[in-house]
């Protein structure tokens, strides 16, 4: 076998290699940097419920009735 041969196999592969590593790079680059240039603004804090719970006194007497009608069928049909 010829070892200069081989070196020289390698190196041309590894040139090779490099081209397309920075070809690749090029073409990723820009997104990369577009994506940690503009920051995301953080998300809320994770509250217990959320925007959930949050209801007038008068939305909670209309849901006690819608409730109580929806019992009052059900104990009907039961």
């Amino acid at each position: 076998m010829d070892l200069e041969k081989i070196m020289m196999d390698l190196k041309q592969e590894r040139d090779r290699l490099n081209r397309a590593i920075a070809a690749l790079e090029g073409a990723t680059s820009p997104r990369v940097a577009e994506k940690t240039s503009v920051a995301a603004p953080p998300p809320p804090p994770a509250s217990k419920g959320g925007k959930r719970g949050i209801l007038t006194p008068e939305g909670r007497k209309r849901l006690s009735l819608a409730m109580k009608k929806r019992w009052a069928e059900r104990k009907k049909k039961g």
